[in-house]
């Protein structure tokens, strides 16, 4: 009897790749379970599917034999390509960086826009302009976070969360104060 199930992706539980080792198996599992586990408000459910990917992947002959289950597929079933759009790890760290930016420019674009050119009755214009304002900064702070992620796990920047998360947050009250200070005496 099997002790685990071919049709669950246990390296998609874990987020590794089919190649990964074990020590990157190891740091995944600590990784999963110290962000599920339900002590620290985590899914219950979600840490079981976490232990039982681990349980399956750390020993050898059970992850030689849940891989060889799994390489068995209907013919023809591997040319089939399902359509999605691009997840957030797909568009790259960059690729969030231009959204934030093109966001933050046209936003503010907007702003000055109606302030400037005395278009006072495009008052709606300019509460459009704040929200994608707003949607830019939370953009740049996803970046951040994604930023942090791809680094090595040896890097020291990584550890010091809090730090960059308060660094973000004045640097965007200073810029607000500034893009204020713009709006009302400029």
């Amino acid at each position: 009897m099997n002790q685990f199930d071919s049709n669950k992706d246990y390296y998609g539980v874990l987020g590794v790749d089919k190649d990964a080792s074990q020590r990157e198996i190891d740091r995944a599992h600590k990784r999963q379970a110290a962000r599920h586990h339900p002590d620290r408000g985590g899914n219950e459910e979600r840490m079981k599917s976490v232990n039982e990917a681990y349980g399956v992947l750390k020993d050898a002959t059970l992850r030689r034999a849940y891989d060889a289950s799994r390489t068995t597929t209907p013919p023809g079933f591997n040319d089939f390509v399902p359509a999605s759009t691009p997840s957030v790890r797909d568009v790259g760290v960059m690729g969030q960086c231009l959204s934030a930016f093109l966001c933050l420019v046209t936003g503010l674009f907007l702003l000055f826009l109606v302030r400037f050119q005395w278009i006072e009755f495009l008052w709606p214009l300019a509460i459009i302009a704040v929200f994608v304002v707003v949607f830019g900064v939370l953009l740049a702070r996803g970046a951040m976070v994604t930023l942090n992620d791809s680094l090595p796990i040896t890097n020291r920047l990584r550890r010091h969360t809090k730090l960059q998360e308060l660094v973000f947050w004045a640097v965007i009250a200073t810029s607000g104060y500034g893009v204020i200070y713009l709006l009302v005496y400029g």
